[in-house]
């Protein structure tokens, strides 16, 4: 079996004790597993690449890594930890959107069918927040949650212009984080919210990934320029 296979399984198993524990209350199995889940996928995207013979993306990576520590942030309790990690989240996304636009997303988002998705995710945004602001506004978080929102619904757009793994993994990270908000804010929590929250998560970010790695195995090489090309004999 591939080793990418095997970080991928790694992953799942991973994922399974971290659900686990979220629906148990084993605060130590939460704190052993969650930070090692995007740690995994990351490993998986750089060694799914060279098994196809090509580097993996650095955005991508990048974005992984700002999760790793959005992830640890959110361990801890209170108003800054919450803070902190909802910072290093709006990296990741704002690193997700950078790879998915340098791929072409902005132009195929502005054509339809594609462009009612930005359309309708920014609906939604606006919507969501109207609902959630007294409750976020009491919080004192009302204005970064709405940028964070912002970068939120991008990353879910641009993402859905690169195949329905992808797309479907950024609707997930979405629903996961308006989760959060919504807790946040005390307009709802709904049953079994922490596994809710884990579960579309991590779904999320796989499919991001794995989408990924099949886009960008299956793109065409990058044509060579005359200003690359190698220079004639003499």
């Amino acid at each position: 079996m591939p080793r990418s296979r095997l970080l991928l399984a790694a992953f799942v198993a991973v994922t399974a004790a971290n659900l686990a524990a979220n629906a148990t209350g084993g605060g130590l199995a939460e704190l052993v597993t969650k930070p090692l889940l995007m740690p995994l996928l990351a490993g998986y995207l750089w060694r799914a690449a060279a098994e196809r013979g090509h580097r993996p993306t650095r955005l991508v990576l990048a974005a992984l890594a700002c999760s790793t520590g959005g992830d640890v942030a959110l361990l801890g309790t209170g108003t800054g930890w919450f803070i902190t990690g909802m910072a290093l989240f709006l990296g990741a996304h704002l690193c997700y959107v950078a790879a998915f636009t340098r791929h072409g997303a902005a132009a195929a988002l502005r054509r339809p069918p594609l462009l009612a998705i930005p359309i309708g995710y920014a609906v939604l945004t606006v919507a969501a927040l109207v609902w959630m602001w007294p409750g976020l506004t009491d919080a004192g978080l009302a204005t970064p949650v709405a940028g964070y929102a912002i970068a939120l619904a991008t990353m879910a757009s641009t993402a859905a212009a690169h195949g329905w793994r992808v797309g479907l993994g950024g609707a997930l990270f979405l629903g996961s984080d308006l989760l959060i908000a919504t807790g946040v804010a005390g307009v709802l929590d709904p049953p079994g919210a922490p596994v809710l929250v884990m579960a579309s998560y991590a779904a999320g970010q796989a499919l991001i990934v794995a989408g990924w790695a099949r886009h960008a195995a299956a793109a065409p090489p990058a044509p060579v320029t005359p200003a690359a090309a190698p220079a004639a004999p003499r």
